[in-house]
């Protein structure tokens, strides 16, 4: 998997995707298809979608909407030429009477005429730019997936949707950390700029060596855990409102689309993730 992983870092887009489709890699996306958006994934009955849609307009940064489906449409139409919602996921969780149920390949079987898929920028987009600009990620270059981690942050609730905000964590150079906030703001649609540093448990975080999601990660001498609003937030959302049946993708395992990541994007959504000044706590 390894060796397929860096093969199709050196990818386009299409070859990617085309990979993903045909069952070759199943792996996680972070660093595949650079200059792509990448999106998490959310699809729900339709009888819950305006719920949904508000809980993502009322938290921009952790809920960035690039994406909606028509209903039981599986062609994502408005991300990319040829993007079909139930094959070019490289992982997939059902939930059945809110509990995880399956984790297929693909949702093919699964499909009905009454779903609607959401997709939402993910924080892989803005890896890229902190790459180019000398800042290291080592879930990257250890072939990881980033940690996730519930917090103590609360969400703005819609309806049937709430709960507390999820973050992932790089760890990132004490120096750098400005420079990291500055870097990621320009990608709105990716989770704008981080949302805290330095100490985890200010948060809610007690183990930051015990992710809820993804793979652990080292934070070295002169480092500290930058933490940026997640995608995983509107599936903790999905979660605690208990529906009946919902699907996701599995955290790391994310939906490439052809858009660009310099993307406009509406004010609401620019003027939510505008950066306030990001320092380290003592």
């Amino acid at each position: 998997m390894n060796d397929e992983y860096q093969d199709l870092r050196r990818a386009d887009v299409a070859t990617v995707r085309g990979a993903i489709r045909r069952g070759d890699y199943d792996g996680h996306t972070a660093g595949l298809a650079p200059g792509r958006l990448q999106c998490n994934l959310v699809i729900l009955p339709e009888r819950y979608a305006i719920d949904f849609m508000r809980f993502c307009q009322r938290n921009p940064k952790p809920c960035p909407l690039v994406g909606v489906s028509e209903t039981g449409d599986a062609m994502m139409h408005t991300l990319g030429a040829d993007i079909d919602i139930r094959t070019d996921v490289p992982g997939y969780n059902v939930y059945r009477d809110g509990a995880l149920a399956e984790q297929p390949a693909d949702i093919a079987r699964h499909w009905r005429d009454d779903l609607i898929a959401f997709a939402l920028g993910c924080s892989f987009t803005f890896e890229r730019a902190l790459l180019q600009d000398g800042i290291p990620l080592r879930h990257i270059e250890r072939n990881l997936t980033v940690p996730m981690y519930r917090t103590n942050l609360p969400a703005a609730p819609a309806g049937p949707f709430g709960g507390g905000l999820v973050v992932s964590m790089r760890a990132i150079a004490m120096d750098e950390v400005a420079k990291a906030g500055e870097i990621s703001a320009r990608y709105p649609l990716a989770h704008g700029a981080p949302v805290h540093a330095g100490r985890p448990e200010a948060i809610g975080i007690q183990d930051i060596d015990r992710p809820d999601w993804g793979d652990a990660s080292e934070i070295l001498a002169g480092e500290t855990p930058v933490f940026w609003a997640c995608g995983v937030t509107p599936q903790n959302a999905v979660i605690a409102a208990g529906l009946p049946f919902r699907i996701t993708h599995t955290p790391g395992k994310m939906l490439i689309t052809d858009v660009d990541e310099f993307a406009e994007v509406p004010v609401i959504q620019a003027e939510a993730s505008r950066p306030a000044a990001l320092a380290v706590p003592a």
